[in-house]
């Protein structure tokens, strides 16, 4: 009979595993033991991210823990600073390791969860939500502008569509097939262009702020479709970290390209801030976290899987 979740002084995690196919698995690891700066979350959901799998399965040596978004119930509060007191639902940007029954973590990266708001919802948030959010923010005032997101079906651009239209922006969402034209319309986006590196979103060009995740030959048409004034913000390179590009069609005048680094971002402003702003509009109906596949922990390596080969739109997010 294995001892109570209170006693025991390990726990289960999704850890690295370089001799097996998948190279995730769950293994038993010791359990965390916070700082005084930090709480100890029950974590009760997790969602997967395309740059910690290809992390874990390109990279990571053995032992290396993955999870960045984490949602669960705070089982001893911070010693040494103030945070949410125990027993409160918080969403998490953990940094790593969150893919675990417990994380520890500082207050200031989390947020208060709403009842409104169920785990599964808030842990789709973090790292997509954040970093659509602050994307975003980078073109402000949105109102009356024109953007275009590129990689609109993933997790990154279906809040991005969404909060772009929050804003009163002009939305143009960039994909490769038609398989999500309609979810793109759904969430937010005015028109749809279907095409490789962004040749479908050439007819609405220019725009004011382009959030660009695919890299390689779709920057590059990026930047040629801004306006003056225009920003380019880089969130990934999935496609290629190299390009080239014509710069007489970039030098239309004040047009800029920014390189959206999260873990930098956060150095300005404590993830809990944003995640706070992301809760309370999906606690009101005005933000819809697109989650297309829901599972355990246990089934982190099939998903995982699924989603590098873009097997579906939006998050997943699996229980634990």
């Amino acid at each position: 009979m294995s001892a109570p979740a209170a006693t025991r002084s390990t726990m289960q995690a999704v850890v690295v595993d370089t001799r097996t196919r998948q190279r995730l698995v769950i293994k038993e690891v010791p359990r965390p033991e916070p700082k005084p700066t930090e709480m100890l979350v029950k974590v009760h959901a997790v969602s997967l991210n395309r740059g910690e799998i290809r992390t874990a399965l390109e990279q990571a040596t053995d032992g290396w823990r993955p999870g960045w978004d984490v949602a669960g119930i705070v089982e001893r509060a911070a010693a040494a600073t103030s945070g949410p007191p125990v027993g409160s639902r918080v969403v998490c940007s953990s940094g790593s390791a969150g893919w675990a029954e417990y994380v520890a973590i500082a207050p200031a990266a989390a947020a208060l969860i709403p009842d409104a708001v169920s785990f599964e919802q808030a842990a789709a948030l973090p790292v997509a939500g954040l970093t659509a959010r602050r994307g975003l923010q980078l073109g402000t005032p949105l109102q009356g502008t024109k953007v275009l997101v590129s990689g609109a079906s993933g997790g990154v651009g279906t809040f991005a569509l969404q909060l772009a239209r929050l804003q009163e922006a002009q939305v143009v969402a960039a994909l490769r097939t038609n398989a999500h034209a309609e979810l793109a319309h759904q969430l937010g986006a005015d028109e749809v262009g279907v095409g490789d590196d962004l040749a479908g979103a050439q007819p609405y060009a220019p725009y004011d702020l382009i959030l660009e995740s695919v890299g390689g030959p779709s920057l590059a048409s990026a930047l040629g479709m801004l306006a003056p004034g225009g920003i380019c913000v880089l969130l990934g390179a999935s496609a290629g970290s190299q390009t080239s590009f014509d710069a007489a069609k970039f030098r239309v005048g004040g047009t800029s390209l920014y390189g959206l680094v999260m873990g930098y971002e956060f150095q300005r402003e404590p993830p809990g801030i944003g995640l706070t702003e992301l809760v309370a509009l999906v606690a009101t109906g005005k933000l819809h976290p697109h989650i297309s596949v829901t599972g355990r922990l246990s089934e982190v390596a099939d998903v995982a899987e699924r989603l590098m080969q873009r097997g579906f739109a939006g998050k997943a997010v699996l229980t634990v």
